[in-house]
C-alpha cells in the first residue's frame, strides 16, 4: 500500500453580497487545521482572485486550471462554505478540473447574535444550493456529520479523518492489480469470480501458474543472503514448531519467489492456491508468507479468493491497519448473535492476542503429513471492535455486490486449533439469511475498528457497487 502523505484540493467559496472577510478567515483556519493534522493542501494562490477565494465562473476557471496542474498531488477536494458561497464557482471548478475524486462539502454555523447584514453567513442555505448543483452535474460528494458546524469543532476534525480514509479506499481501488497465484482448488467453486466484471471496475487480475512460483523457489540458493534473512524474519515473526531446520528455509524460498513475482508484475494484493498444490509439489504451506504480506498492508487470500482479497484491501485502506480473511465457520452454542470465525490460518500477526505459533496445517497435516504442511500461523485473535466486509461478482446480473457491518471479537474460549475469532454481531441471523439468499461466499474479510461508514461511502457512493449495510 502506498503510504505517501495525503493532500486535498481546497475550495473556500464566497458570495459578493456577504462579508468576504469570513472567507478570508476561513482560508487561514482550514489550511492551518489540515497542516496540524498531517495533511497537505492545494489551493489557488490568494492573489489570483479579488478576495483570495472562489466566487463565480472566472474564479472557477483559474482554480480548475490550478487543480489540473497539481492533479497528482490531490486525493480529494474539500469545499468550505464560510458564507452562502457561490454555487457556480464551486461546481464549475470541480467539473472543469475533471479529477474524478471524492468531494467533501462543509458549511459553517451562524451565531445567533451575529445575524446582521455584515455578520450573517447563511451557509446553512448555501450548502443546499451547492449540493443541488453537484447533483445536477453528476458529481458525487460526501456530506458532513452535521449540516453546519464550526471550523474548529471536533466534528470537522473527525470528518476530515473519515474523508481521508474514503479517499484512500477510492484511490486504492482504482487501477488495482490482483495477483492470482495458482489455480482455484477443485473443491472451492464458491471462489469463482468474473475477471471481466472486475476489469470494468478498473481492477485487473494477473494470473500465474503455481508451477512457475515453485520452480523459481527451487532455483534460489539455500545459502543466499536473502534466504538467510528471510529465515531470520520468519523465526522472529513467531515461535516455530518444526521437524527440521529445512522447513523454514523452504518456506523462506517460497516467500521470496512470491514477493519477487509480485514486484516484477507491479501487483498490489494477491490470492494463492494454498490447497493443496504447494504442499504436494513443493512441501510447505503458504500461510506465513501471506500473513507477513498482510502485515505490510498487502493482503493475500486463500483458495485463490480474488474477490476476498479485494475486500480485504478495502478494509485495510479504510482502517489503515492489516486485515484478515476468515470463514463464517461455526455456531457458538445457542447464542444466535455469536459466530466462530476461523482459518488455518494466514492472519496478520497483529490480529492475534499473544505470541503466535508457526506450525503445520491442522487439517491438511493429518492427510499430507506434518513435514509438508509447515507454515500455518496459529493463535487466539485478540478481542475488540471489528468491521466485516465481503464483495462478490454476480455474473448473472453483471455487477459487483457487497455487504458490510460491524461487531466485536469476544474473549470467549473455543476448543479449536488455527486462528480462532469468536465474533458477536447484532442480528446475526438476519445477516446469515441475507448472505444465503444472495449467494455470498463463506469467506469474509475483517479489520480491527469500526469503519463501516467509510466503506459504505467509498464503495457505494463513489465506486457505485451495490452495498448492503447490516444493522
Amino acid at each position: 500500500m502506498n503510504q505517501t502523505k495525503q493532500s486535498f484540493g481546497v475550495i473556500i467559496a464566497t458570495r459578493n453580497i456577504f462579508n468576504f472577510k469570513l472567507a478570508v478567515e476561513a482560508r487561514k483556519k482550514v489550511l492551518s487545521k489540515l497542516d496540524s493534522m498531517g495533511f497537505g493542501s492545494v489551493i489557488l494562490p490568494e492573489n489570483e482572485t479579488p478576495t483570495g477565494n472562489i466566487e463565480g465562473y472566472e474564479d472557477a476557471i483559474k482554480c480548475a486550471s490550478y487543480f489540473k496542474q497539481n492533479a497528482g498531488k490531490i486525493d480529494g477536494i474539500i469545499v468550505v462554505l464560510p458564507n452562502f458561497g457561490d454555487e457556480l464557482g464551486v461546481v464549475n471548478t470541480i467539473k472543469m478540473a475533471g479529477l474524478d475524486i471524492p468531494v467533501l462539502v462543509q458549511a459553517c454555523d451562524d451565531d445567533n447574535d451575529k445575524v446582521d447584514v455584515k455578520s450573517r453567513r447563511d451557509a446553512f442555505c448555501g450548502k443546499l444550493s451547492v449540493c443541488n448543483n453537484l447533483y445536477q452535474y453528476g458529481i458525487k460528494y460526501t456530506d458532513t456529520t452535521y449540516h453546519t458546524y464550526r471550523l474548529d469543532s471536533h466534528e470537522f476534525t473527525a470528518d476530515i479523518y473519515k474523508f481521508a480514509a474514503i479517499c484512500r479506499v477510492v484511490k486504492g481501488m482504482k487501477g488495482l492489480r490482483v495477483g492470482a497465484i495458482g489455480t482455484r482448488p477443485i473443491g472451492f467453486q464458491t471462489m469463482r469470480f468474473s475477471e471481466k466484471i472486475l476489469q470494468k471496475a478498473d481492477i485487473t487480475v494477473v494470473p500465474v501458474d503455481m508451477s512457475e512460483i515453485i520452480s523459481a523457489a527451487e532455483k534460489i540458493d539455500v545459502k543466499a543472503p536473502e534466504v538467510l534473512k528471510k529465515v531470520h524474519d520468519i523465526q522472529a515473526y513467531g515461535t516455530c514448531s518444526i521437524l527440521h531446520e529445512g522447513q523454514i528455509s523452504k518456506q523462506a524460498r517460497f516467500g521470496l519467489a512470491v514477493e519477487r513475482w509480485i514486484e516484477e508484475n507491479n501487483i498490489n494484493i494477491s490470492a494463492l492456491q494454498c490447497w493443496e498444490s504447494i504442499e504436494k509439489n513443493y512441501g510447505c504451506a503458504a500461510c506465513v508468507t501471506m500473513s507477513m504480506m498482510g502485515e505490510k498492508l498487502m493482503p493475500s487470500a486463500c483458495e485463490v479468493d480474488v474477490a476476498g482479497t479485494i475486500g480485504m484491501y478495502a478494509l485495510a485502506l479504510a482502517a489503515n491497519k492489516p486485515s484478515a480473511l476468515l470463514d463464517w465457520n461455526n455456531n457458538f452454542s445457542e447464542d444466535r448473535n455469536k459466530v466462530v470465525c476461523t482459518h488455518c490460518s494466514n492472519y496478520p500477526k497483529s490480529f492475534f492476542e499473544n505470541e503466535i505459533e508457526i506450525g503445520s496445517l491442522d487439517i491438511l497435516g493429518t492427510v499430507l503429513g506434518q513435514e509438508d504442511t509447515f507454515g500455518a500461523v496459529k493463535g487466539k485473535v485478540a478481542p475488540g471492535k471489528m468491521t466485516f466486509f465481503r464483495i462478490s461478482t454476480d455474473d448473472t446480473k453483471g455487477r459487483i455486490k457487497a455487504y458490510l457491518g460491524e461487531g466485536r471479537i469476544t474473549d470467549d474460549p473455543y476448543g479449536m486449533d488455527g486462528g480462532i475469532a469468536v465474533c458477536e454481531i447484532p442480528n446475526l441471523q438476519t445477516l446469515m439469511k441475507f448472505m444465503c439468499k444472495n449467494g455470498f461466499e463463506h469467506h469474509v474479510g475483517m479489520v480491527r475498528g469500526h469503519v463501516a461508514e467509510i466503506l459504505e461511502e467509498a464503495i457505494g457512493n463513489y465506486l457505485g457497487w451495490e452495498v448492503y449495510k447490516h444493522q
